[in-house]
């Protein structure tokens, strides 16, 4: 039990395993979940991605409506894949190479897709994450969460914003992403690494994908190799400019507000019921270093917005180009 439910099925007589996901109710509609699995087929076919596929049902649909407790479910399910998730370790960097590179093939997929008719899946940006009517829920109520947490976390909301706003979303930085490739979706094993859950999908900043990699080790002292790690990967398959990596911390904090959200409105989760206390209070402190960081970074000239800058020119001349035609 996380975001869905999620079950693994077997047929006593072939041995065939396959995981039923059961989706929370008034989350994703059906179009959403079928638009879902149409990106997953597509990857499936045109790259070399390994991620289970979603299995067909005899109504001719992906999807299945159950009524259980009074209440209509959506029900899928996929192939089940062999791995487990991969620890905090020595290991872990080399799976984050692996996971750039994969990161960077889903990256280049989504710019080229053409979506096919009726697709729809929500969009991730400052209003959606981490305001009050966020998606999520409003991170203020993170279980724990004290006055002066919240007042530290909101002073550097415009900070936050004020970078969002100079990178800009133009075509190539802004789109299709995962959303959610954190170590609980990744299945690692001898044969290599799978990915799983493209439930949160949407689009979204497609640097945001390492700030969620690092989900709820954002404080981890292993992040900074892991990022290194991350970017070597990445770029083995497709640039990632110096504007990017200079965002990263950004949708990084980004990523740990929207987290206070999902932890308000999840706590029976495993992580609600385990990274509750101390999670808002580590937060505030991650958006104190980041405001310091940021200050320091400004007075020393090296404002990382201005790294940005050429973000708001790409989206000056898209719209230039747009009005040319």
């Amino acid at each position: 039990m996380s975001e869905n439910a999620t079950f693994l099925a077997e047929d006593d007589a072939t041995a065939r395993k396959i995981i039923i996901r059961v989706h929370r109710p008034d989350y994703h509609c059906r179009e959403e979940i079928e638009s879902e699995l149409a990106w997953i087929r597509d990857i499936r076919a045109t790259t070399e991605v390994d991620t289970p596929a979603p299995l067909p049902t005899t109504t001719g649909s992906p999807v299945l409506s159950i009524i259980a407790g009074g209440l209509t479910l959506q029900v899928v399910a996929f192939e089940h894949a062999a791995g487990a998730e991969p620890d905090i370790g020595d290991s872990l960097p080399e799976w984050f190479e692996r996971l750039g590179a994969v990161t960077a093939t889903l990256h280049a997929h989504s710019r080229r897709w053409q979506l096919p008719e009726g697709f729809v899946r929500k969009r991730w940006n400052l209003e959606t994450m981490i305001s009050a009517k966020g998606l999520w829920g409003d991170w203020r109520d993170a279980p724990g969460m004290t006055v002066s947490e919240v007042h530290t976390i909101n002073e550097a909301i415009p900070y936050i914003k004020s970078e969002i706003a100079l990178y800009g979303i133009a075509p190539h930085r802004y789109g299709l992403v995962h959303a959610d490739l954190r170590l609980t979706n990744l299945l690692v094993s001898q044969e290599g690494m799978s990915i799983i859950d493209f439930d949160d999908c949407g689009f979204c900043w497609y640097a945001y994908d390492f700030a969620a990699a690092i989900s709820f080790h954002e404080t981890d002292p292993s992040v900074p190799q892991l990022r290194e790690a991350w970017l070597k990967g990445y770029r083995s398959v497709a640039e990632f400019s110096v504007a990017e990596e200079a965002m990263l911390d950004t949708f990084i904090m980004m990523r740990r507000i929207l987290l206070c959200a999902w932890l308000a409105t999840h706590q029976e989760s495993k992580e609600g019921k385990t990274l509750s206390d101390g999670f808002s209070r580590e937060t505030a402190e991650m958006a104190r270093h980041y405001m310091t960081q940021r200050g320091h970074q400004v007075r020393e000239g090296h404002d990382p917005v201005d790294q940005s800058r050429e973000g708001q020119q790409d989206n000056q001349l898209q719209h230039n180009n747009m009005r040319m035609a």
